[in-house]
């Protein structure tokens, strides 16, 4: 099994929110004027968005093939405005005034508590055990599937290769199979800063949503560290250990020489004024395509792995589809849908447009060795390692951030026994539920 999947067996992340039942409403699907089955979704992005387009392009390749069987999907696009939090608020609400759409994409670390509440449906016995073999990844439950992913996800060090030659930067040898080092990372930081560019965006400003937590939680692991014990209910002497500690020093480490800040704007990397900028897949297509005069082609950016500390470790995790649980009793048509989303033709047609990893083992990738998306999957196959699975997830990853922003002024080992108590409270009152 891959190491990606080592922390995954059931994804336990759940959410602080308790879901009042759905109510209301009838037992079956609405129907239009031409006798269609209405199947609504709804989905985390702006429809005119390039993932949004090629959503809107397999919902529309679905109406069409199943004109002829009465079946017509219905989408809305509920752009994440305010980051995760705010689409996922909008899900809770839903849920609780009886009004969830048939299908939604959720974020993976909410499925358990999404399915403990009975938000999404178990579809463990609606998807075909060949199509459930060849996904890279499940969203599970206590066993069951609750959620298929869309894609899956990488990140790393996107970084701009003419500053790098200015700076007589050499970084041709560092590969996922062949890591360079914590030290080897902050030696290039410290040629960056020494040549007058910021050498890094570690994303230290994105606290107010789930990216800083996505992007920065390997370093901790790559240091030998741990958030949680296995059952995800303890987090004292986990979160506050010496060796977790150690990945959260390197963080701030960073800072503290001048590599990186937490006032780097969000453009300075696509403008020439940072060497390296820590990101997922989705920032290929906008170095692709949206920055020429300062990336015109793929000779002018690559893309690094994460640093290697006592272990190599990287980011992975992505968005989902799920039925949800609504009063609608009848899955059948629903499940098409469903289906159609993930097909390997809807997993290419939405990466290609998002930049990230296809979810389906049978998506023909062909990714040229070297290039940034070779670098992505492979990443994902032999360091990947999830989020910290356990019921308490968002209470922890509140605090991660919190970390994250107080250790710049407060002396950290103090912070870090601080966040570990009140994450550990947040945690026996989950468990006593």
């Amino acid at each position: 099994m891959k190491k990606f999947l080592k922390k995954a067996g059931v994804i336990l992340m759940a959410s602080t929110l308790l879901f009042a039942t759905a109510c209301g409403g009838s037992s079956e699907a609405a129907t239009d004027a031409e006798g269609n089955t209405i199947v609504k979704i709804m989905f985390h992005v702006d429809e005119k968005s390039a993932e949004g387009k090629a959503y809107k392009k397999r919902i529309d390749a679905f109406n069409a093939a199943y004109k002829d069987q009465k079946i017509k999907a219905s989408a809305s696009y509920i752009a994440r405005t305010a980051g995760a939090a705010d689409y996922e608020q909008k899900l809770v609400g839903m849920h609780n005034e009886g009004s969830l759409p048939d299908i939604i994409t959720f974020d993976a670390p909410n499925c358990a508590s999404y399915a403990q509440s009975g938000l999404i449906y178990d579809v463990s016995n609606l998807v075909p055990q060949d199509v459930q073999d060849d996904f890279l990844s499940l969203n599970k439950y206590n066993g069951k599937v609750y959620g298929l992913p869309i894609q899956e996800s990488s990140a790393g060090f996107y970084y701009n290769k003419n500053i790098f030659r200015d700076a007589d930067i050499d970084v041709s040898g560092y590969t996922v199979d062949n890591p360079w080092t914590f030290d080897e990372f902050k030696d290039v930081c410290r040629k960056l800063r020494d040549a007058g560019k910021t050498a890094v965006d570690m994303r230290l400003d994105a606290t107010k949503d789930e990216t800083a937590t996505y992007l920065l939680y390997p370093f901790i692991y790559a240091a030998g560290g741990e958030f949680l014990s296995e059952d995800g209910f303890t987090a004292t002497g986990y979160f506050n250990s010496a060796e977790t500690q150690s990945g959260f020093q390197f963080l701030k480490d960073l800072v503290t020489e001048g590599y990186t800040s937490y006032a780097i704007g969000a453009t300075d990397f696509f403008d020439g004024k940072v060497g390296m900028y820590l990101s997922s897949g989705w920032t290929i297509p906008d170095l692709d395509n949206k920055y020429p005069d300062q990336f015109p082609n793929r000779d002018t950016w690559g893309l690094l792995p994460y640093p290697k500390g006592v272990e190599s470790a990287s980011a992975t995790g992505s968005w989902s589809f799920a039925i949800t649980d609504n009063h609608h009793k009848d899955k059948s048509k629903i499940k098409e849908l469903l289906l159609w989303l993930v097909t390997p033709e809807s997993s290419k047609t939405i990466t290609d447009a998002t930049g990230m990893i296809p979810a389906r083992k049978s998506v023909e990738t062909n990714y040229a060795v070297g290039s940034p998306e070779y670098t992505l999957l492979s990443q994902l196959e032999k360091t990947g390692i999830e989020r910290p699975a356990t019921v308490g997830y968002p209470q922890f990853s509140n605090n991660f951030r919190q970390v994250i922003y107080d250790m710049k002024d407060g002396d950290l080992a103090a912070v870090l026994n601080a966040k570990a108590m009140a994450l550990q409270s947040e945690l026996d009152r989950l468990k006593n539920i």
